[in-house]
């Protein structure tokens, strides 16, 4: 044994006895900040595991799986047509509609499958970043100024940030797509239709189940949040036609999983997470217990939920504990975050941009929060630039990214998210 090779085990060992030893049990601040960080996690349990991730897991699978490598590749491999694939991807969270968390398994999913990095990376940006739900209520309650500034910086992020990162990575994209080249496609087992019709059923049971309310009474997006589970319920019985049609599940499971979610909606009616959850476990049971395709869908949308939960139960306790939830302040007093973002100076746009980056923000949450810090003085500029970076980015998120592309990657990735939220920030504020 030699120093040589173990002294990274020992600073880690020494560093964990330091922060042991040292653990300011009892400080007002500190115990407040891990009560924080514990409550994040449980609302992020409540919130968005069985809604968002779950039904992610499985989109995930059905990539892996389902979707032939050649499909993708034709779409967002370094060989497809540049201009389509960015357009497909840039445009993607307009159908998503989810979170900087929800998002990593299936970007996860594209990037194995062969997608090209500067698509994969616009996909990635876009699919939070773009949600037309999110879009409308910054500018009903932001202005119409803000609105419209975040869904052409969103849509102008996805693409630019994607090429920047296709070019500064340009020799692996070249050897990307000359491997690519050589791919021969294997026969299709099952019609397309098929195939996208399972994909975006589930991908409706994602949208729908998570649809947010508007804040208003009257309108289209309050019609469809007041039928919100019924409309996730259509899917589900279009899921439950496609197990039994395509992937050839016993139509015993499909049966009797049905009396039994209507069961459980009639014993706790008012509770629509409860036939959720049944309908959830209901299909994993007939996916484990079907050889062949569903089994193997089952062990994909495993395989990425073992690889990215655990990252995002300490990115979402470590985010909570230094920056606290949108009720409670973490190790970082809120009184400095709302000093900081003052005016339009480039400080003020850098650290909003930071800030945004770093902290978790759910679906639909990032406006009620830059509300709160406006109404403290807030500057215009700072509010762009906190859009811009917050939704698509998290300390979680950036855990799972680096697991997925490494840390190199992802450091680049981050910053240029950064400095052009900045950047349109600062424009922002001038004009």
């Amino acid at each position: 044994m030699t120093f040589k090779h173990e002294w990274k085990t020992l600073a880690w060992l020494l560093g964990g006895f330091l922060l042991a030893f040292y653990l300011p049990i009892g400080h007002p601040r500190f115990d407040n900040a891990v009560y924080e960080s514990l409550e994040l996690l449980r609302w992020y349990a409540r919130e968005h595991v069985l809604l968002c991730l779950v039904p992610a897991f499985f989109i995930a699978g059905v990539i892996s799986v389902f979707v032939s490598q050649a499909s993708v590749i034709r779409y967002f491999g370094a060989n497809a047509v540049k201009w389509k694939a960015y357009l497909i991807a840039s445009v993607s969270g307009s159908v998503l509609a989810v979170c900087s968390c929800t998002i990593l398994p299936l970007f996860s999913s594209i990037h194995k499958r062969g997608a090209g990095l500067g698509p994969g990376i616009a996909f990635l940006y876009s699919g939070p970043a773009i949600n037309i739900l999110a879009i409308i209520l910054t500018a009903r309650i932001l202005g119409w100024e803000l609105g419209v500034a975040r869904v052409i910086g969103a849509v102008v992020f996805s693409i630019v940030i994607g090429v920047i990162m296709a070019v500064l990575y340009r020799r692996e994209e070249q050897e990307k797509a000359a491997a690519q080249m050589n791919i021969v496609p294997p026969p299709e087992t099952r019609p397309l239709w098929q195939t996208s019709l399972h994909f975006f059923a589930l991908v409706g049971v994602l949208v729908f189940a998570n649809w947010g309310s508007p804040g208003e009474d009257g309108g289209f997006f309050a019609l469809v949040h007041a039928w919100k589970w019924w409309i996730t319920a259509g899917f589900g019985v279009v899921v439950a036609w496609s197990l039994y049609r395509m992937l050839k599940v016993h139509l015993a499971w499909i049966v009797g999983g049905a009396v039994l979610i209507i069961a459980v909606h009639l014993i706790v009616p008012g509770q629509p997470l409860y036939p959720f959850v049944v309908g959830t476990v209901l299909l994993t049971l007939a996916t484990a217990f079907t050889a062949g395709e569903p089994r193997e869908w089952l062990e994909s949308s495993w395989d990425f939920a073992k690889q990215i939960m655990p990252l995002l139960a300490g990115g979402v306790l470590v985010a909570g504990l230094l920056l606290g939830n949108a009720g409670g302040e973490g190790l970082i007093p809120n009184s400095w975050v709302r000093s900081l973002v003052g005016g339009n100076s480039l400080g003020a746009n850098l650290f909003a941009s930071v800030f945004g980056a770093f902290m978790y923000f759910a679906t639909l949450t990032e406006v009620p929060i830059v509300q709160g810090l406006l109404s403290s003085g807030m500057g215009k500029g700072p509010a762009l630039a906190l859009l811009l970076a917050g939704p698509a980015l998290s300390l979680p998120n950036m855990l799972v990214i680096r697991s997925v592309m490494g840390t190199q990657k992802t450091v680049v990735f981050v910053s240029l998210v950064i400095v052009m939220a900045t950047c349109s920030g600062m424009l922002f504020g001038w004009l």
